[in-house]
């Protein structure tokens, strides 16, 4: 066990954050006081759409702690990370802050996420049986809840009512199947218009592995020892996915959607349908287009029978934070029924916390958008595929299948490099 945890931190440059973190070096605002003699914390997150909501939540939690000031930082998905690890290795880390499936075990097997075992069996607020519990067990790590469930995703299918209309096509339902799905799209592609049926871009969590698991297949197999790009189902699916775009011709190319990006094509009017993770729901709704001519509703049951791939973010506490019982009362808060109505109306996500779920479906059922299917679809969901070195082999993982799409390789050919690289990467967990 020790080997391999040497080799983890090797691998992700980590070692000199875990030093960083064993002297307890200080981190941003932890010994800076406020006018008032309170302290103030940070609290770093990646969305700039829930800024609002997640503000309104520290407005709260400074009401009821008037000697604590948040201060909330908000940083691109794209920089968070290697700010993040720059932080801690300056020894700067934020008191609170985000944490994903692609980055938890790393994280907390370097030691710089504070263990919640403790805070939680204290506290007369949390209780993790308050939560949707794929989230609990996903911030679960070795025995440790190192970070307090934030929210829940899943996958819905959004199209373009206006569109429909003119293609004189049945909006989604509940019983579409495949078939259903592609005879619509060719139905809605109207190539002289520029307009495509579908979005097939090169993109997993969104796309691709959604149909893998509504077909039967899988993305690790064998207790996340080895890769299921090996199995026929999983290999059918992506042939499948591939010939969307390739042979179908209802979907722009990767070289389309590289140029003009996955999420304007649909928000543009040249996408009917797409693919996109509950999260974009406020972004969307922003959108005037997308406001007025489009909605929103569940995945189409492929062969296998009903599938969602989904993820949730977990509110993490630094383990070298000088603020400790600062930190402690806002997770504490941010695990309350309090602060999750609050994400709940301001639309931010899908709230892990149960009770609060349902006021995210009024908050957001509005117009044309009807968002109850998106809470219903946890029922067949699947976590998204994650190992403590999920952020190595997703990398490997896109590079092989970026070769695929640009018929370098064959589907089979980028199967069996994707089973031998991502086996040589799990081993190594």
């Amino acid at each position: 066990m020790k080997k391999n945890f040497k080799k983890l931190l090797g691998a992700v440059g980590l070692t000199s954050i875990f030093v960083s973190t064993l002297v307890g070096c200080s981190n941003s605002g932890d010994e800076a006081s406020s006018s008032n003699g309170g302290s103030t914390i940070t609290y770093s997150i990646w969305d700039k759409g829930q800024e609002p909501g997640m503000r309104a939540i520290a407005d709260a939690f400074e009401e009821k702690n008037p000697g604590i000031k948040v201060n909330v930082e908000v940083t691109p998905w794209d920089q968070y990370w290697t700010k993040l690890e720059a932080a801690a290795t300056g020894g700067t880390m934020p008191d609170v802050f985000w944490m994903h499936s692609s980055q938890h075990i790393r994280y907390a097997q370097s030691g710089m996420l504070m263990d919640l075992n403790e805070v939680i069996e204290k506290s007369d607020v949390l209780d993790m049986d308050n939560f949707y519990q794929g989230v609990v067990d996903l911030y679960n790590v070795d025995g440790k809840q190192i970070a307090i469930p934030k929210d829940v995703s899943t996958i819905p299918l959004w199209y373009n009512k206006t569109l429909f209309d003119e293609a004189g096509v049945e909006y989604p339902n509940e019983n579409w199947t495949w078939d259903d799905l592609l005879e619509a799209a060719h139905q809605l592609t109207d190539t002289e218009k520029g307009i495509y049926g579908l979005n097939a871009p090169l993109n997993t969590e969104e796309n691709f592995f959604n149909y893998v698991y509504q077909n039967g297949g899988d993305i690790l197999i064998n207790d996340k020892k080895e890769s299921g790009y090996s199995l026929e189902k999983t290999k059918e699916t992506l042939e499948w996915y591939l010939n969307l775009s390739t042979v179908e011709k209802v979907s722009p190319s990767q070289t389309q959607f590289a140029e003009n990006g996955n999420s304007t094509l649909f928000t543009s009017g040249k996408v009917a349908m797409g693919l996109f993770g509950s999260w974009a729901y406020n972004d969307f709704t922003a959108n005037d287009y997308v406001a007025e001519n489009c909605a929103v509703t569940i995945l189409p049951e492929g062969p296998a029978g009903r599938a969602t791939i989904y993820n949730g973010l977990g509110n993490a506490v630094a383990a070298n934070t000088k603020n400790k019982d600062a930190a402690v009362k806002f997770i504490e808060f941010l695990g309350s029924e309090e602060a999750n109505m609050i994400q709940a109306e301001y639309k931010s996500a899908i709230p892990a916390y149960l009770d609060a779920q349902q006021a995210w479906v009024e908050a957001t059922t509005q117009g044309n958008f009807e968002t109850q299917g998106l809470v219903d679809m946890l029922d067949y969901g699947y976590i998204k595929p994650y190992t403590k070195s999920t952020a190595k082999w997703e990398k490997v993982e896109m590079e092989i299948l970026r070769k695929l799409w640009a018929e370098e390789l064959t589907v089979d050919e980028a199967c069996d490099q994707l089973v031998t690289e991502i086996n040589k990467i799990l081993a190594e967990d």
